[in-house]
């Protein structure tokens, strides 16, 4: 636990303030205006940020889980990879237009590379990862990018259910050698194998513009 306070607290220093990150004089005036009008302070903004990360966290699992139960049942397992190959990512897509924000699913272990973390998701996957070694329950987080204008929840990723072994579990005994093929052929670079039920898969990795919370407020 100390080691994950230690990770959070650095992340936040890392990124709160980065020189390299720079934000529109427009878009600071603007969230200081609704600021003001609104007489909001940062724990406000900051718990609400929370409650709607968790909120589009939940939404984009529950569509992603639900197109890929409909396509198993009428195409199979290796249809159902072809699906989430073509189909995953525009359904994270139409939530970024929706809601104004990004959305990533980020992997250490992943099934495509595009899902590795960058420099600012890093620390925070790791600091997962370590609480999972060490049997230690995670919570989500958030994190100020962008000198605090951009807020970063992050919530991991656990493997729910059997049904998700038949493509990430082991092979040969949970994933047959036509969907080990299936998976060779779409993802040549794939590490997302040898899960078991409540293994850390990932995390989500949300980013929030704080002019869009402050707007729901």
């Amino acid at each position: 636990m100390k080691k994950l306070f230690f990770l959070i607290i650095v992340v936040w220093a890392m990124f709160s303030c980065g020189p390299q990150e720079r934000v529109s004089k427009e878009t600071f005036e603007e969230v200081n205006r609704n600021m003001e009008v609104k007489r909001l302070t940062e724990v406000e903004i900051i718990q609400e940020a929370m409650v709607w990360g968790d909120s589009i966290s939940l939404e984009a699992q529950s569509l992603l889980i639900s197109n890929l139960q409909k396509a198993i049942s009428e195409t199979g397992v290796q249809g159902a990879i072809e699906f989430c190959n073509l189909n995953a990512l525009p359904i994270i897509r139409d939530l970024e237009k929706e809601y104004s924000i990004q959305i990533r699913r980020v992997s250490n272990r992943y099934r495509n590379p595009i899902d590795a973390p960058n420099q600012e998701e890093l620390p925070l996957l790791e600091a997962y990862e370590y609480n999972a070694e060490s049997g230690i329950k995670s919570d989500p987080n958030i994190q100020k990018l962008q000198n605090g204008e951009v807020l970063l929840y992050t919530k991991p990723i656990i493997i729910p259910n059997g049904m998700c072994l038949s493509c990430h579990g082991e092979p040969g005994k949970e994933i047959n050698q036509e969907t080990l093929q299936k998976l060779a052929e779409l993802y040549p670079d794939d590490k997302a194998k040898g899960h078991q039920v409540g293994d850390l898969r990932g995390m989500w990795a949300i980013r929030i513009p704080k002019k869009e919370v402050v707007k729901r407020l």
